[in-house]
């Protein structure tokens, strides 16, 4: 176990931390970050969208939906050869990098768009079912933009003002992206919007597999247990999640929902429903206990760990706590892979709780009012708490030899002082 730990502590947490400071990724995250408020607004109104069931009278809460979670490809467009420019420190050409983006990724779906009739602004592209595309345009963009970042037809003691030389600069790599969609989307009719889905489906398929569900849950668990944050899995698992959350949207919408079609792996049952109770990694038991604790040490943690817990915030008990600490980490790990698994069995094998189908994308709200508004029943609050008492059980031998552990280490302490 301590040579595993070593080799963790420093071979892979060095590596995994190099990639989550790498500007690419950071771009693209950040990006993602920077449309919550859209995102969480579109939560509101899908939950308000309930309302339409039973007071028809009501204006469709659909529509405002649409103009904030049905836009987000477009907004991501933008943003991550804009945020790209900031990290490459090309400010200058961050403006016109990000309506580049936009215009690329408008280029690669119009075919989809057209194919399916839907012209306007109602297309499920734009919204999260474009996610990855929107990626794939930024970054075409933005690398554009990053090799003639420093490009200019202009001599350094050339008497046009900066603000011209500017425009004309900006005016190759522009040219080179939309010459670029032109020739390759709406000439050669490449259909770059379905290849780009391709290449990423089989991971929304793999996701919402039980293996995968399992296996991105101990991932996430794994990497948060070793002090790095899983904000690094963002542009990968955000846009799958946000995906299957639309799809099941859809789904309700055309009255063809059901426990075989609905996407299990979403936001809403990960952080709202059933697993994240106190934040990743379940960690709410494990405050209860430690504001119990013999330990002085860990008892004093614990009450401070408990307000942010009840909003899912866990960061002072993992930094506090848990991470690189083997007694603790073990059990983390535990939970990304016994949990997911009663998750699915009465979800989807057992149909015992619903599996949400509303967007809720608060994840601070406590439970288990978030599992009252993203399932609506009592099975559903019923199976939240069997997670809770299974979470208890696994928490509770390994947070027992901590508590020794740290009180012997207390008492000795004392008989030495």
């Amino acid at each position: 176990m301590n040579k595993l730990i070593f080799w963790l502590e420093n071979s892979f947490s060095p590596k995994m931390n190099k990639v989550n400071n790498n500007p690419w990724i950071v771009s693209i995250k950040d990006s993602i970050m920077q449309t919550l408020p859209f995102i969480f607004l579109g939560s509101i109104f899908s939950m308000l969208a309930i309302l339409n069931e039973y007071f028809p009278a009501l204006p469709s809460f659909w529509v405002p939906f649409g103009w904030t979670m049905g836009k987000i490809s477009l907004f991501v467009a933008f943003l991550i050869p804009f945020n790209l420019m900031e990290k490459k420190r090309l400010r200058k050409q961050r403006i016109v990098a990000g309506m580049s983006g936009l215009v690329l990724f408008l280029m690669i779906i119009s075919p989809q768009i057209e194919k399916d009739g839907v012209i306007g602004f109602g297309h499920d592209a734009l919204g999260a079912g474009g996610m990855f595309v929107a990626i794939v345009a930024g970054l075409i963009a933005g690398f554009v933009l990053v090799t003639l970042g420093k490009f200019t037809f202009f001599k350094e003691e050339s008497v046009i003002p900066d603000f011209v030389r500017a425009w004309f600069d900006s005016m190759l790599p522009i040219g080179i992206i939309i010459i670029f969609g032109w020739v390759v989307v709406l000439i050669m009719k490449v259909d770059l919007y379905n290849i780009v889905l391709s290449i990423f489906m089989p991971l929304s398929s793999f996701m919402e597999s039980p293996g995968g569900f399992v296996g991105m849950m101990f991932l996430i668990c794994f990497l948060y247990s070793m002090g790095i944050s899983t904000w690094v899995l963002t542009p990968v698992v955000q846009p799958v999640l946000l995906k299957a959350i639309a799809e099941n949207i859809a789904l309700v919408q055309n009255g063809t929902a059901s426990v075989e079609t609905l996407n299990l792996v979403t936001s809403s049952t990960l952080y709202s429903a059933y697993l994240w109770i106190g934040g990743i990694g379940c960690t709410m038991p494990l405050v209860l206990m430690m504001m119990r604790a013999r330990s002085k040490k860990i008892s004093a943690l614990g009450k401070a760990c408990i307000a942010p817990s009840i909003f899912n915030i866990n960061e002072p008990v993992i930094f506090g706590a848990v991470a690189w600490n083997p007694l603790l980490m073990i059990p983390m790990w535990l939970q990304g892979i016994i949990l997911p698994i009663v998750i699915y069995i009465f979800t989807k094998v057992i149909p015992f709780a619903p599996i949400p189908k509303v967007q809720f994308e608060l994840w601070y709200c406590p439970f288990p009012f978030a599992t009252w508004f993203t399932t609506g029943t009592i099975t559903g609050i019923i199976l939240m708490l069997v997670i809770f008492a299974i979470s208890t059980a696994i928490w509770y031998p390994f947070f027992k030899a901590y508590d020794d552990q740290e009180t012997k280490a207390e008492n000795q302490t004392m008989k030495e002082a």
